[in-house]
């Protein structure tokens, strides 16, 4: 009844347009027949003006409202009722109006008055950060030629509250203004003006209904979301809507890995207890804590039974932990269907189905469906622009006609990010699988990145700063060293590494060296050949004062050459060189048991080792120890003179002694790209006569950044943080002599970018080690201790760079000030 009302109300609406007096009403026909509501009257549409419409055409509104001429409509009736609310509908329209201006007959015209809403010229935003202000232009959406409206208004203070109270600000308050744009008619200018206030801090965490777990255990799976005080004095209590609801997952997650499979979280409530100040209630339903009981293997042909129960490794009557089920049927790297994915099976899937739930305890039948072994068909390389394909092909363990396997694939991968000459980021393995002939492809992506390096670093070493000069060219090509249009501008594409670099500081020191490697000798095993030149020349010409002139002249050669073995495991390989140093030491005091002569250095280094690591930059997982011997022939041991009685210079004109060195790294990936890294080493210098005692060449030199400004060479300078360079080698009757060191070091990292033009990332570490003249002075367990923070940045054309801050703990004997806080500098070098 209530809708035939409102239709005679209308109708009446309409009519006063019809009788209104010629002097009052200033358009439309001068009489229109009178209408009897009593009987409605059905017309047909003759015309249909359109009034006040800039933006949409006539034709448009006819057909939005569904008056077109020649339709039926009934008047009075719902005919116009319906026209004008489904132009409301459409929003467009601030006002509409429907009125007759002509009825002859049976026929009427009818004008469709419409006034539209403003329109936006200029949108203003004030009192937010860039990055937020990007953020609500996205939410709004209101763009230029936007129509606004008082729901425009309201819903986007709606939209801009809600994106703040997300990120914690739960008082923000926002105003907006509207001002008509003086240069266009029916448009408006929008400024908002946006207040967050101070951002709210969570007071307190509850929980209700958790009767397995406390508390405070709860509140600990939830690693975003913190409530205020002494215990989480490092992590922030402000709320993150984001973060609320991931911990809100992990909380359910929790109780999933403890058998509570069907826990969920009833209610959270978000209260004020002040301005800034909330708290948070969050409901538990635990429901039953389950367990594993009977699990059976269905559909399995290449594997018994019991073979599958084993690699699965969940016993009867363990909790039932969805997440370790789901680790060992998919994503353990021995799980069930590594098993197979190494053995062909590509097609291979399994489904854990719950057959019987009986009160706490679960039945769960394997069901696999095994598939066909597949086989390679075709190996693709796409993206490598620079990088020939055959030095990429070398690496891989995936070749045509092999069956599929899914560690060859991941052995592949991690190959290639060694190479060191593609974005380990952007590296991309795609598996094609062609089911209709049981084959597969397997196309690698790659993406190129600078490997060539440019070093131009200083170091602070003996008092001054030494400049160094340096190119590292890290894909050379000597094949097409003769080939003009390969000099782009060197010829690159083979894997090989050319080094050139200079080191001086004026006429006190200078140093040069040369190093090439060619990674695959003979271009088909992994058979590497290193060759190097070097030369060293130090005075005392820094001083001025000095009259007379000291130096000293360190000159060789090495050659050298590795192979990947095969046992234990692909991962080990073997190098092994020999080189040769020239020593010339002319009045050189303070550093070696003499001062002046020629001594001779020629060398065996047999180097055993095994890397594992994902990753050269960054690595996530892994580990590479190496443990090398270096040994001289035993000159004295050939000789029967009396070496006790023998002069310095004669003594050591041709030096003996064995070197052992080991250096061992393990990479751990703590949560995503958060890792541990720890690394111990040490090192021992010993010699083959007591007559002759311990080299006076090829000592460790530790403290400090490792990198002393300058490489002698007859000398290997160990880095230990905290400390200053070369401040724990002991000394010796005047002279530094470090036959023995360890040291240990735990890093963690994260980074904060792995854009490969800048990959960048902290690290906080603890450190310690020691360094002893010999074994009757070793105590392995007197170590000099040190923590510090520290940056590293790899740039592609310089290589590492970084800075560190440390504190030493320990004093220095007659070295005050040598520990406590050190800046340390990483150039162009890794620690």
């Amino acid at each position: 009844m209530y809708n035939k009302f409102a239709t005679y109300i209308f109708s009446l609406i309409i009519l006063l347009f019809y009788i209104v007096p010629d002097n009052l009403a200033q358009t439309g026909p001068a009489s229109l027949p009178v209408i009897d509501y009593s009987r409605p009257r059905e017309y047909v549409i003759g015309e249909v003006a359109v009034t006040g419409s800039d933006n949409i055409e006539p034709f448009a509104i006819r057909g939005l409202a569904g008056l077109e001429p020649g339709r039926r409509i009934t008047v009075p009736g719902d005919d116009i009722t319906q026209a004008i609310e489904k132009l409301w509908g459409h929003g467009l329209f601030s006002d509409v109006k429907i009125t007759a201006t002509r009825i002859e007959g049976t026929e009427i015209d009818l004008e469709i008055w419409l006034q539209e809403p403003p329109r936006l010229s200029v949108l203003n935003i004030g009192g937010v950060k860039r990055s937020e202000l990007r953020d609500i232009e996205e939410k709004l959406r209101l763009r230029s030629g936007s129509t606004i409206s008082e729901n425009t208004i309201n819903n986007s203070k709606d939209i801009i509250r809600r994106y703040f109270v997300e990120k914690g600000f739960f008082n923000t308050s926002v105003d907006i203004r509207m001002e008509d744009d003086p240069s266009l008619p029916n448009r408006v200018n929008l400024t908002i003006d946006i207040d967050k206030n101070e951002r709210v801090r969570i007071a307190n965490i509850y929980f209700e209904g958790n009767e397995n777990f406390t508390d405070r255990r709860l509140r600990r799976v939830m690693s975003n979301t913190k409530e205020r005080g002494l215990r989480n004095i490092f992590k922030s209590s402000k709320y993150v809507g984001a973060d609320f609801r991931e911990d809100k997952a992990s909380i359910i997650m929790f109780y999933n890995e403890h058998g509570f499979r069907d826990a969920t979280i009833e209610y959270d409530t978000i209260y004020h207890i002040e301005d800034d100040r909330i708290n948070i209630a969050i409901g538990i339903n635990e429901g039953t804590q389950y367990y594993f009981r009977n699990i059976t293997w269905v559909g399995n042909t290449k594997y018994p039974s019991e073979y599958l129960a084993a690699v699965l490794n969940i016993e009867k009557g363990e909790i039932y932990d969805q997440t370790k089920l789901e680790m060992r049927l998919r994503l353990a790297d021995d799980a069930v269907s590594s098993l197979y994915l190494d053995d062909g099976y590509l097609f291979f899937s399994v489904n854990a189905v719950e057959t019987s739930v009986e009160n706490d305890s679960i039945d769960l039948e394997m069901r696999i469906r095994e598939g066909d072994q597949a086989r390679i068909n075709r190996v693709l390389i796409t993206g490598n622009t620079k990088t020939n394909e055959r030095v990429i092909r070398r690496e891989l363990r995936t070749k045509p006609g092999q069956l599929f396997s899914k560690t060859n694939l991941i052995r592949s991968q991690r190959e290639l990010a060694n190479l060191g000459h593609f974005d380990q980021e952007a590296l991309g393995i795609n598996p094609i699988p062609n089911p209709a002939d049981g084959t597969v492809d397997i196309e690698y992506i790659v993406e190129e990145k600078a490997t060539d390096q440019l070093e131009i670093s200083g170091g602070w070493g003996a008092g001054m700063l030494i400049g160094t000069l340096g190119v590292r060219f890290s894909n050379f090509s000597t094949s097409n060293i003769f080939n003009r249009d390969a000099w782009r501008p060197l010829p690159t594409g083979d894997g090989q590494t050319l080094s050139l670099r200079a080191q001086s500081n004026g006429s006190y020191y200078q140093a040069y060296n040369m190093t090439f490697i060619e990674p695959y000798l003979g271009g088909t095993k992994p058979n590497s050949l290193s060759f190097s030149l070097f030369h060293t020349i130090q005075t005392n010409r820094y001083n001025r004062n000095v009259q007379d002139w000291s130096s000293i002249k360190i000159s060789g050669a090495s050659l050298g050459m590795g192979r990947r073995l095969n046992w234990p495991d692909d991962f080990f390989t073997l190098y092994n060189e020999i080189s040769f140093q020239n020593y010339n030491l002319n009045d050189w005091f303070g550093q070696f048991m003499f001062q002046d002569g020629v001594s001779n250095n020629l060398s065996l280094r047999t180097s055993f080792g095994r890397n594992s690591v994902d990753a050269p930059i960054y690595p996530r997982r892994g580990n590479s120890f190496n443990l090398t011997l270096q040994v001289t022939p035993p000159y004295s041991l050939l000789s029967d003179r009396d070496f006790s009685q023998m002069p310095a210079t004669e003594k050591y004109k041709w030096i003996e002694y064995h070197k052992w060195t080991f250096r061992g790294d393990w990479y751990t990936s703590l949560a995503g790209n958060l890792v541990l890294s720890t690394s111990a080493q040490f090192g021992i210098l010993g010699y083959f006569n007591s007559d002759i005692g311990p080299s006076p060449f090829e000592s460790f030199d530790l403290g400090g950044d490792g990198m002393s400004g300058y490489n002698l060479y007859g000398r290997e300078t160990i880095g230990m943080r905290g400390y200053e360079n070369g401040s724990l080698t002991p000394i010796v009757n005047g002279n530094k002599s470090g036959n023995i060191y360890n040291k240990f070091t735990m890093e963690l990292r994260y980074p904060l970018s792995t854009n490969p033009s800048a990959f960048i990332y902290p690290l906080v570490f603890v450190e310690a080690g020691n360094a002893w003249h010999d074994f009757s002075s070793l105590n392995p367990f007197a170590i000099k201790r040190s923590a510090g923070i520290g940056m590293r940045a790899f740039l592609p054309m310089f290589g590492l760079l970084g800075i560190d801050w440390a504190y030493g703990f320990d004093e220095i004997p007659g070295r005050p000030g040598a520990n406590k806080g050190q800046f340390h500098f990483v150039l162009g070098q890794q620690f």
